[in-house]
């Protein structure tokens, strides 16, 4: 089996682009999807989390306050790092036991992760498929998904890979800045190229 790593900046349409995937047949893994899975009350992580910043990182329902967490850890690069040595080796395994289904009919499964370049992630994938907008185009979609800020939007794009770093490392390009039927035919165009490679 082998595995396609699926990223891109923040708000250029991964969910987006892993849906026509999907549409085509192909089973995928969100590592967002898995890495809010991992803090989910009850579990390990979000007792360690917890314990380190304080019952007040939790909503009344004893679930993780997103929110709350992403101001401070983007405020604060020791925090974020704390952070992100408590998860990824927990995101990392998660991922690792999704992306092996038993009885799957296509050659390839997608990884879907917006810090698969920065993390050891890319590890675990045989090709990297970017999906790549504009900077200003990151900041308008974030802002209307998130209700985040301007400024807190490009607090988080700065902490990601830099675009051209990200473009150079990819073995594909999607151009999601585009119309929808014109994005649909790139990711069947690719999907048929990787079906060839793969099989």
């Amino acid at each position: 089996m082998q595995i396609v790593g699926l990223t891109g900046g923040i708000g250029s349409g991964k969910s987006t682009v892993a849906r026509l995937f999907g549409d085509l047949g192909v089973h995928w893994v969100d590592a967002d999807d898995v890495a809010r899975e991992v803090v989910e009350p009850g579990t390990p992580a979000l007792a360690r989390i917890a314990e380190h910043f304080g019952e007040g990182i939790l909503t009344a329902e004893g679930a993780l306050d997103r929110g709350q967490l992403r101001t401070i850890v983007f405020q604060e690069p020791e925090e974020r790092a704390w952070l992100e040595s408590l998860l990824h080796p927990i995101i990392r395994e998660e991922l690792i036991r999704q992306l092996h289904p038993d009885n799957y009919q296509l050659p390839y499964v997608l990884l879907v992760s917006p810090l698969l370049l920065e993390t050891d992630q890319h590890e675990l994938v045989d090709r990297i498929v970017v999906i790549d907008v504009p900077t200003d185009v990151q900041i308008e979609r974030t802002m209307a998904r998130d209700t985040n800020s301007q400024e807190q939007v490009e607090r988080i794009i700065a902490a990601q890979m830099p675009r051209e770093q990200r473009l150079a490392r990819a073995d594909a390009i999607i151009d999601n800045n585009r119309p929808l039927d014109e994005v649909a035919r790139q990711v069947r165009e690719l999907h048929e190229r990787l079906l060839v490679d793969f099989g």
